[in-house]
């Protein structure tokens, strides 16, 4: 089991008032698998990903990731599991716009300590295999949505992570590109990699092999492949 969560809840004050955005979250997530969270605005899939990710700690509850407790680390712990484990893909892409493509690759391995040469060809490798390597010098603002997308894919593999998190990846993106997109990710699922998409799109999340809905911070459908489910 890569991830297990048991119980998890999280709590917000707000002014005189308590909010659980999520409340009593039990789920198992198993190496190599690729599951989709979705739900509608408000209904606690983004704090869920936070937590699966390491971005923020649950109020309440366990939350093992391969096989150790993380819900209760320090920030410092935290950040170190987050780097070394997980790797991330958002749907505003989060690159820099002032270094090309393969810098923006390699900045992950800056903040890792692996020195220039390396991580400047492992760069280029991971640029190779979503298809950008003859970009990998134009900047940012040179490049397409789907481009883009391929960039901060490349990023969230350079650390050869266990796991991938994809917030709404394709949210940004035109029907061709985000067909081109998650055709990588399937294939990275196909390669063993354990996926974790947050998505709204129905057709998104049939490229997954496990669909999970979210309402008000439950979750309150668990589907295999081949479902289409609507989250309104």
């Amino acid at each position: 089991m890569t991830i297990r969560l048991s119980g998890i809840k999280k709590i917000y004050q707000i002014g005189d008032q308590t909010v659980a955005a999520l409340d009593g979250i039990d789920l198992h997530i198993k190496k190599g698998e690729f599951s989709a969270l979705m739900g509608p605005s408000g209904s606690g899939k983004s704090t869920l990903m936070n937590i699966l990710g390491c971005l923020d700690r649950p109020t309440v509850g366990s939350y093992e990731l391969d096989g150790e407790e993380v819900a209760k680390l320090g920030d410092d712990e935290l950040a170190v599991t987050r780097n070394k484990k997980i790797g991330f893909v958002f749907q505003n892409f989060n690159l820099l716009s002032r270094i090309s493509a393969w810098e923006n690759v390699a900045l992950p391995l800056v903040y890792a300590g692996v020195p220039k040469k390396e991580r400047m060809e492992k760069a280029a490798y991971f640029l190779d295999a979503v298809g950008l390597g003859s970009r990998r010098d134009h900047q940012p603002n040179e490049l397409s949505g789907g481009q883009r997308q391929r960039v901060a894919i490349a990023r969230a593999l350079v650390n050869d992570p266990r796991i991938i998190m994809a917030d709404e990846p394709t949210g940004n993106l035109d029907t061709k590109s985000s067909t081109e997109i998650m055709e990588i990710f399937r294939k990275l699922h196909a390669e063993g990699k354990t996926i974790i998409l947050v998505t709204h799109e129905p057709e998104i999340a049939t490229y997954a092999s496990r669909q999970l809905l979210v309402r008000d911070g439950k979750i309150t459908r668990d589907e295999g492949k081949g479902v289409v489910m609507d989250v309104v």
